[in-house]
């Protein structure tokens, strides 16, 4: 059995196959380097996380490329009003989004193009659609015709007489001249001064569309195997680079597209022009969340095409459940294992591995998942508690630990989370705690637990000892 993912244009669930034999390319949309990135944002960067681990562990070879669009309305007005280059205006944004993103434990993308990196390319592209006939200029802009893409709509299935300007909310509001409301812009003209390139085609600067098509086109080839991006990208951003693109080459842009459902809050999608969002930073920096329950909550909180809300209830649950993944991780690394025991754990090991992979193939289905480890753990912890678990099953439990949290990627986060030293009164506290319990004073152990609580240690007793974190 192969990897199945559901295909946003053919609206199935589809094999993965590749251009090239075990090598599969793979496209998300990235940040724009305004602003921090809120976690409706992160909720789809998760996800392509957790796909391209996965891709990691079923292929060969993987290329990844996320872009930062780093010239658009938005960053080119707070330039102008902070007297700042591109540069200078976004790289702080550059900054911050690499630093959530190590917070949240997401693995690098091969490739962070910039847009700006990428105007001869754009150039390159817009040429080959004017000798195509899907071009015009309006105001010393350009201009794509949908209305000579016949094509035009299939992947948000809408008909383009229904479509409408500005229906992204972001640059095809722009006011341009157009022969047709639906038509975008490939290239707009900029005043004298203003932010910039002079081109063949005049003084301007790209379209949001057009910037996907040029990076995506030139460091992963003209035929894409995956496009990644939050549903919000589909119309009009991925459909417009659809247009471009496959009207520019003649062939199939992208071979399967892949939208992860909205981070909601209070039953609406967190947006920053909806004022409803929350930054990692802000999340992380206030207590409001470790890093690892967050990072839970985005990957597993539900299938990444059913949206999430985000909640102190949601939040609460994914700290629980990665506190039981880590006691486990914990307890199999200390365990003295039986001389003889039965094959029990090895087949409830060989199940749950096998129930694991059949979950994340089947259109990368990780709450599902979880679901048959953390069945497995139940019945492993049970045997453990009877030392029923051989030498050499306990090897395969911490492959198969490895394994799961390979694609999870919390189990770093706990242990970069552990390394926050404790100050002097949390250590004097936990040492009379012990104390206390080893002298069986059951009321003063549990009188400094509360404490410890109070101060954000939660303690554990295991058969190995006194266990804190933080809560």
């Amino acid at each position: 059995m192969g990897l199945h993912l559901f295909d946003t244009m053919s609206r199935q669930v589809r094999d993965v196959k590749t251009v090239e034999p075990g090598h599969v390319r793979i496209y998300t949309c990235g940040p724009t380097v305004y602003a921090f990135s809120h976690i409706g944002n992160f909720r789809t960067f998760v996800f392509e996380d957790v796909l391209r681990r996965w891709l990691d562990r079923r292929f060969d070879r993987v290329t990844h490329v996320m872009n930062l669009t780093d010239v658009d309305d938005k960053i080119i007005c707070n330039a102008t009003a902070n007297g700042h280059s591109l540069d200078e205006e976004v790289k702080p944004w550059i900054d911050a989004f690499f630093n959530d993103r190590d917070i949240l434990g997401i693995r690098p993308a091969h490739h962070y193009p910039r847009a700006t990196e990428y105007i001869a390319q754009m150039l390159d592209i817009i040429g080959r659609l004017d000798e195509r006939g899907l071009t015009y200029r309006a105001d010393s802009s350009v201009y794509f015709r949908v209305g000579a893409f016949p094509k035009y709509g299939r992947l948000s299935g809408l008909h383009t007489e229904g479509l409408a300007a500005g229906a992204s909310g972001r640059v095809d509001a722009d006011e341009y001249d157009k022969d047709d409301v639906r038509d975008f812009a490939l290239w707009k003209s900029v005043a004298p001064g203003e932010i910039g390139w002079d081109t063949p085609l005049g003084r301007g600067r790209p379209g949001w569309h057009i910037e996907c098509s040029a990076m995506s086109m030139s460091l992963l080839g003209e035929n894409i195997d995956i496009h990644c991006g939050g549903v919000d990208n589909i119309f009009p951003h991925h459909e417009n680079e659809i247009a471009q693109s496959e009207g520019a080459t003649g062939s199939t842009f992208v071979r399967l597209w892949c939208h992860a459902a909205h981070l909601r809050i209070g039953g609406e999608k967190m947006a920053k022009s909806l004022g409803n969002f929350s930054t990692v930073h802000d999340i992380v920096q206030s207590g409001q969340a470790r890093p690892s329950a967050l990072r839970y909550l985005l990957a597993a909180g539900a299938h990444y095409r059913k949206s999430l809300n985000y909640s102190d209830d949601a939040l609460h649950m994914a700290t629980e459940a990665v506190d039981r993944w880590v006691a486990f991780r914990d307890r199999v690394a200390e365990h003295h294992p039986a001389v003889i025991a039965p094959p029990d754990a090895k087949r409830v090991l060989e199940r749950a591995d096998a129930a694991f992979q059949r979950a994340m193939d089947d259109d990368l289905n990780l709450p599902e998942a979880l679901g048959a480890v953390f069945q497995a753990v139940r019945t492993l912890n049970q045997l453990l508690d009877g030392n029923l678990v051989s030498d050499s099953v306990l090897g395969d439990i911490r492959s198969f630990i490895r394994d799961v949290d390979d694609v999870l990627g919390v189990l770093p986060l706990v242990d970069k989370e552990r390394e926050t030293p404790l100050d002097v009164e949390d250590a004097r506290l936990l040492d009379e705690r012990i104390a206390a319990r080893a002298s069986c004073d059951w009321a003063a152990s549990d009188q400094l637990r509360n404490q410890l609580a109070k101060r954000g240690i939660v303690v554990d007793d295991t058969p190995q000892g006194q266990r804190w974190h933080r809560g």
